[in-house]
């Protein structure tokens, strides 16, 4: 049975592939033409890449938004990026600030952004369309509170001075475990040291935040604008998702993790991105940047485990054919890999895994199969292959090091596969 999936597929690939002539950002657009029927009047068009740190997909995705916005007509890039950092960084990328992007943000610098970010700058003060920058994500990945809160302080002193003693002691609660630390990673473990009391303190005056902006809404609309609620309205809930990604990370790394329980995070970038389509001038189309794992529109599922429902799958229930994923992926042997490590100011180290050759059933099989590990391909999968039974022939995608089991044309509209993995040097964890 096994042998199906890798001999089926690799002969569909041929037919439903297209073979890209380069990934460097400032050629000739034409090959990536097949992008434009599969996006087709998609408000929405998620690119994503199957590792974080790496070169070829930085590039990729510079090359993409570049057709989709000279192209296509999309004006706003969507990052996994943190919701209240994205202002400062929208300026910078639009030369309306002359500092260095570190001096802007250290943590787009230092993440490993630098490449895709240096040449959106470019772009946006250079070419005809340019694209506005937003952030959809929880600060740090989850690693902080004090960038949401702390807008949501000066907020609340004029619109709701009687909640900031709340907004206080939830900095001093998460000031007290969090500074200096840089990622959700290193934030869990030190969460988990917090007494009992702290954390449950920490999670009731986030939650009491939450329901009294939305019980006095009209009353603090009054006091300052309809925007500057919504924007509000976010931080809280920022906060109220990373507060609960604390406890969600511990539970993973002790071994008892709940059936999906990092979704909030990805619910909350879904509805962020929702909240900037609704914000966004009539008619704005978003391109959206993302791991794969949180823009496929199927559950994560590592082995017998369900890790987390997407925020691309929450996506497609909201948005439904507005919303449309590109995943990306390689066919190299090695790939740059997280390595969790307490001592290491972002709870891991990274370091470059050696990979086995891509199992049966994935897309990277067919694509090696196909006589195509070589080259870079686009293959359209909205119309994936299935057995005589009706089962999906392809059903896994590389992720970081390990797989993921889907059906693949669930989950991905299309995916781009580059041969080869350059880890990026700018990133020193």
């Amino acid at each position: 049975m096994n042998a199906i999936p890798s001999v089926l597929p690799a002969g569909w690939i041929r037919e439903h592939s297209t073979v890209l002539t380069t990934i460097d950002p400032s050629a000739d657009l034409a090959d990536l033409e097949p992008l434009r029927e599969i996006v087709g009047d998609a408000r929405v068009a998620a690119i994503g890449e199957n590792a974080h740190f790496v070169e070829e997909f930085s590039t990729i995705r510079q090359r993409v938004l570049r057709f989709l916005a000279e192209r296509c007509g999309f004006s706003v890039f969507a990052f996994e990026f943190s919701f209240a950092g994205a202002g400062v960084l929208d300026r910078w990328l639009a030369g309306q600030d002359g500092r260095t992007l570190g001096e802007v943000s250290p943590a787009a610098a230092d993440w490993g952004a630098g490449g895709l970010l240096a040449w959106l700058r470019e772009h946006n003060t250079t070419s005809g369309n340019p694209l506005r920058f937003v952030g959809i994500d929880i600060p740090d990945a989850g690693g902080a509170l004090r960038p949401v809160l702390e807008p949501l302080a000066d907020y609340l002193a004029i619109a709701d001075p009687d909640s900031a003693p709340l907004v206080e002691t939830a900095l001093r609660i998460s000031d007290s475990f969090l500074a200096g630390l840089r990622s959700g990673a290193s934030a869990a473990p030190a969460w988990a040291r917090l007494d009992a009391a702290q954390q449950n303190e920490l999670t009731a005056v986030l939650a009491r935040l939450q329901l009294r902006l939305r019980a006095i809404q009209p009353l603090v609309e009054a006091r300052g604008d309809a925007h500057s609620y919504a924007v509000a309205e976010r931080l809280v809930a920022g906060a109220c998702a990373v507060d609960y990604m604390f406890r969600a990370m511990n539970d993973l790394y002790s071994g008892t993790g709940r059936t999906a329980d990092l979704s909030t995070r990805d619910i909350y970038m879904a509805e962020t991105l929702r909240w900037q389509l609704e914000h966004a001038p009539p008619g704005a189309r978003i391109v959206l940047a993302a791991h794969n794992n949180h823009i496929q529109k199927t559950a994560n599922v590592f082995g017998p485990a369900t890790t987390a429902l997407p925020m691309g799958q929450h996506l497609a229930r909201m948005l439904g054919n507005d919303y449309v994923a590109i995943g990306l992926t390689h066919t190299d042997g090695h790939v740059p890999e997280m390595h969790p490590d307490p001592a290491a100011p972002v709870g891991f180290t990274l370091g470059d895994e050696d990979l086995p050759e891509p199992q049966p059933g994935s897309i990277e099989a067919a694509l090696v199969g196909a006589g195509l590990r070589e080259q870079i391909t686009f293959t359209d999968l909205r119309r994936a292959p299935t057995a005589p039974d009706g089962s999906p022939l392809l059903t896994d995608i590389r992720t970081q090091s390990a797989v993921t089991h889907t059906p693949l044309g669930d989950a991905f509209d299309a995916v781009i596969a580059t041969p080869t993995v350059t880890r990026d040097r700018t990133v020193t964890f």
